[in-house]
């Protein structure tokens, strides 16, 4: 279009000294312009299409450029994902994994150079889920776990300050930093293209292409921040249902690695330690393994608490309501699971330790042939003896330190511990143990499993049950399976002792009663179930929630062994269902309580030595030796005793000796044990059908009484059996015997009878010295000389008649017991020097015994000198009519009151002078 030029400066200066021209000047002007715009608008108006054709042309080049610019991003998307999967940026990894599926399957899906690529990642993107699920799987369970390996490790430096070390090298604790992604995805041959360039140079591309995509620092540094990306990353996969599910699928395998993991470490420490686990059998480690695993374990619901909060919120976020979680108790009733398990292992709950123990017996699908060669002759074999071994030696040990070492390698590098030859552990089928099973391990792991149960009970809901799986298990345990079998244990125990032919007759070796402190033989019974005793006491201690069960124990084998003492005490004093007449008179409560009222019994309950000396004691002695031979002498009478109503059998006394000392022993023990009874467990619930605890302990009480009464019964018997036996052979000796005898060889022997009780006390002592402890020796023979002096005296009275011979043969038979008894007592037995006096006093005639009363005074009863002077008048002529002998009655009786008298007024008069 062609431009008129406009004015020039000057040229409108000076017009403008004219107003109109200038008006007229501008209006031209705007006229040419608005022509000028208008030729324009019609020239561009031509030209329409060929504008729009490079428009549109101008679009698509920017357009080829955006793709362009994608495809070059897109390619080096394998690179830069594997540097994120490296370098564990697994959200950044997701996040471009994801786009970048998008992007090859939405925009760029029509270009055909990209369908390798395109296949390449959509493949990662179907299996990146698993390396996620993997890593997750880490932190739940070996990340958490990673520090409490120090931890036990510490505790048992603690509990063993001076124990050695056989292997100096430290216990592998798994650094989680350094441990590779267990899949194979993520190699470089899955993540990189041919013809990539090595991890070094691709770390420094990624860096140049993207630096604000990598945080600074460890991604894994926080583990719960890490277990989110994770759960967010698997989000972005649309991956949390397989996730879920595979966390339930993989949630036992993983605890019981846990365990094997544990059971290694644990077998470590103990070598470290110097304990061979194969030698010693140590329920201290399995208490160790429950404690570490308990720690684990919490750590890794802790964990599983984490991972769950994280996916509610993804969850939340997502609007993803048809997902379903697992709970938290999901993962507690695992766990208990897994320790179930565990503690049937090492309980030994299905007793398969003993059933794999090979049996010397053929089994009954054995063949013809190998039943015929299991009894053919065979040629003996020279036994194999090694005439060293290697395994103390320099290189065999640090072969064992090599192989644990390469043992430790691969737990830092995978997170699990395969154990060796040299693990240290007790093999056991499947499993492998750190100690023996065994039924008797719940004594060690009781309180701690306990109170692991309580925490798990205080973290259940409100709608959950009660009471946990463990706890169920822990229950039927004990009370089906573990006392049952004490019950068996010690049923087996006592009947090996108790049921034989005569159990009152084996006693315990000398090592035993070493070992117990006692210085008499005890009842091997006794013996037994006295330790039975102390185990279900020492089982109370360790299990007290089950104290009255075992209290109720102790009441049951009591009473059985109480009535297995009574039924071998009945076996010994009774014949043909008629006791004897020591067991009788024993029995008798009238005579039992007399016996024990005397000062001989409480001096025998207090032995000479502690017990404090009386002025008048032999004079106190004496008055209570000579009650009980009136009692006894009175209970009898006259009556000849025949043999089957005596013990005869001296290894009976023995037994009974040895019963004695064995039932005051385990009263005594039993005392002890019940001072020292542990408090009622608050957690125990006492049924309606148990007894309460004070009734179990009155019971107890009367148990312990009742071993004393069976004590103090035997000690009667002996007692008095022995005063019995002077009565079998005393008695015959004065109602039977013939003393008026002429002067021979022949007849001054000892009698018969005599000779008999000496053997026979002698014989007792023998066997009581040996069974029975001093101060009960001698409350069985002291007083014994009273008894037979008393016997003697009140037996003139059956003589016919006696001559000097007589009288003299009688003195020597006195003389002679008097020798035994005090080679027994160690005393003079100057009773027995008064019955021979008595007899001494019949060489007089019957007035010279008158005067010799008079003369002497009255030593002896009136009854006695009555006897004595009755005997007189039938052995002796010239005494007399009737009436002459009863005129020296009289006068004897006389002179008796007179003494009396006398006596009396010199009492009197020292009284009244003092």
């Amino acid at each position: 279009m062609p431009n008129s030029p406009l004015p020039s400066g000057p040229t409108r200066a000076s017009q403008s000294a004219s107003p109109a021209p200038a008006t007229r000047s501008n209006s031209q002007l705007v006229e040419t312009v608005k022509e000028n715009l208008l030729s324009c608008k019609m020239l561009l108006h031509c030209k329409r299409d060929e504008l729009r054709k490079l428009w549109i042309e101008g679009i698509e080049h920017k357009h080829v450029l955006q793709l362009l610019d994608e495809i070059e991003s897109i390619k080096q998307v394998p690179q830069r994902l594997e540097t994120y999967m490296a370098s564990k940026h697994y959200l950044h990894a997701t996040d471009m994994l994801v786009t970048a599926v998008q992007s090859l399957e939405g925009p760029l899906l029509q270009v055909e150079g990209l369908g390798d690529l395109r296949l390449e990642l959509h493949t990662k993107k179907l299996n990146i889920h698993l390396v996620l699920i993997d890593e997750l799987h880490r932190h739940l369970y070996i990340k958490s776990t990673s520090r409490l390996g120090h931890k036990n490790r510490d505790k048992n430096a603690a509990r063993l300050p001076g124990s050695m070390a056989k292997d100096a090298s430290p216990i592998p604790v798994l650094d989680v930093g350094s441990l590779s992604t267990p899949r194979k995805l993520l190699d470089s041959s899955q993540f990189s293209t041919p013809g990539s360039s090595s991890v070094h140079e691709l770390q420094q591309d990624i860096r140049d292409l993207n630096q604000s995509d990598l945080t600074e620092g460890d991604p894994e540094e926080n583990s719960a921040e890490f277990m989110g990306i994770l759960i967010r990353a698997l989000a972005k996969l649309k991956k949390l249902p397989e996730t879920i599910k595979a966390i339930m699928e993989r949630l036992e395998p993983e605890l019981k690695q846990i365990v094997k993991r544990s059971t290694t470490q644990i077998a470590d420490h103990a070598y470290q330690r110097g304990e061979n686990l194969a030698q010693e059998s140590q329920p201290r480690l399995l208490l160790e393994l429950l404690e570490l695993l308990f720690d684990k374990f919490k750590a890794v619901a802790q964990a599983h608490s984490v991972v769950l909060t994280h996916l509610k919120h993804i969850g939340v976020q997502a609007q993803e309501e048809g997902i379903k979680l697992y709970e938290q108790a999901d993962v507690s009733a695992k766990i208990q699971t897994v320790l179930q398990v565990l503690l049937m292992e090492y309980l030994d709950v299905k007793n398969s330790r003993s059933a794999t123990e090979p049996s010397a017996q053929l089994s009954y699908a054995s063949t013809g042939s190998e039943f015929a060669a299991f009894f053919a002759k065979k040629k003996p074999q020279r036994p194999k003896q090694s005439l060293f071994k290697f395994e103390s030696s320099s290189h065999a040990i640090s072969m064992s330190a090599y192989l644990r070492e390469q043992r430790r390698e691969l737990y830092s590098k995978s997170g699990e511990l395969q154990g060796g030859a040299d693990d240290n552990l007790i093999e056991g089928g499947e499993m492998k143990f750190v100690c023996k099973p065994g039924a008797r391990n719940i004594t060690v792991i009781f309180q701690p499993l306990l109170r692991f149960i309580k925490e798990i009970e205080s973290n259940m809901g409100p709608g959950q049950a009660k009471q946990c799986q463990l706890q169920a298990f822990l229950t039927y345990y004990i009370n089906d399976l573990f006392l049952n079998q004490v019950r068996t244990e010690i049923n087996k125990e006592i009947e090996a002792v108790s049921k034989t032919a005569d159990p009152l007759k084996i006693l315990a070796n000398a090592d035993t009663m070493k070992v117990l402190g006692v210085q008499r033989p005890l009842l091997q019974s006794t013996v037994v179930v006295e330790k039975a005793i102390q185990d279900l006491m020492s089982l109370m201690q360790d299990l007290s929630a089950y104290s009255n069960q075992f209290l109720e124990m102790v009441c049951d084998k009591l009473k059985e062994y109480k009535e297995i003492c009574n039924t071998a005490y009945r076996g010994i004093v009774q014949c043909e269902e008629k006791l004897t007449i020591s067991a009788s008179w024993a029995k008798d409560e009238d005579i039992s309580r007399l016996l024990q009222s005397l000062p001989n019994w409480a001096n025998m309950a207090q032995p000479r030595q502690t017990r404090q000396k009386r002025e008048d004691e032999e004079d106190f002695t004496r008055a209570a030796f000579a009650k009980e031979s009136e009692v006894l002498t009175g209970n009898l009478g006259d009556k000849l005793i025949p043999q089957n109503e005596i013990l005869r059998d001296v290894s009976d006394l023995k037994a009974l000796a040895n019963l004695h000392e064995s039932m005051e022993w385990l009263a005594c023990r039993l005392k002890t044990f019940f001072v020292t009874l542990p408090h009622a467990s608050n957690s125990q619930v006492v049924g309606e059908s148990e007894r309460s605890r004070e009734q179990i302990l009155q019971t107890l009480n009367d148990l312990s009484r009742g071993f004393q009464d069976i004590a103090n019964r035997c000690l009667l018997v002996l007692h008095l059996e022995v005063r019995v036996h002077c009565f079998h052979y005393l008695i015959p000796l004065t109602k039977q015997g013939n003393y008026a005898i002429v002067a021979n060889v022949e007849s001054m022997d000892y009698d018969p009878l005599v000779v008999k009780l000496n053997k026979d006390i002698s014989a007792i002592e023998e066997a009581m010295g040996a069974a029975l402890q001093q101060h009960k020796f001698q409350y069985i023979f002291e007083g014994l000389g009273h008894l037979i002096s008393c016997i003697l005296i009140n037996g003139a009275q059956y003589f016919k008649r006696i001559s000097e011979s007589g009288i003299k043969k009688m003195c020597r038979n006195i003389f002679v017991l008097q020798q035994n008894l005090t080679n027994i007592t160690m005393s003079r037995e100057a009773d027995l020097d008064f019955a021979r006096q008595y007899y001494e006093m019949l060489y007089n005639t019957a007035d010279e015994l008158l005067n010799l009363v008079v003369d002497q005074g009255v030593r002896y009863t009136e009854l006695e000198y009555i006897n004595a002077l009755s005997l007189l008048h039938r052995s002796q002529t010239g005494v007399g009519d009737l009436s002459t002998q009863n005129i020296r009655l009289q006068r004897l009786k006389e002179i008796i009151c007179e003494q009396a008298a006398i006596k009396q007024a010199t009492k009197d008069k020292k009284i009244t002078t003092v």
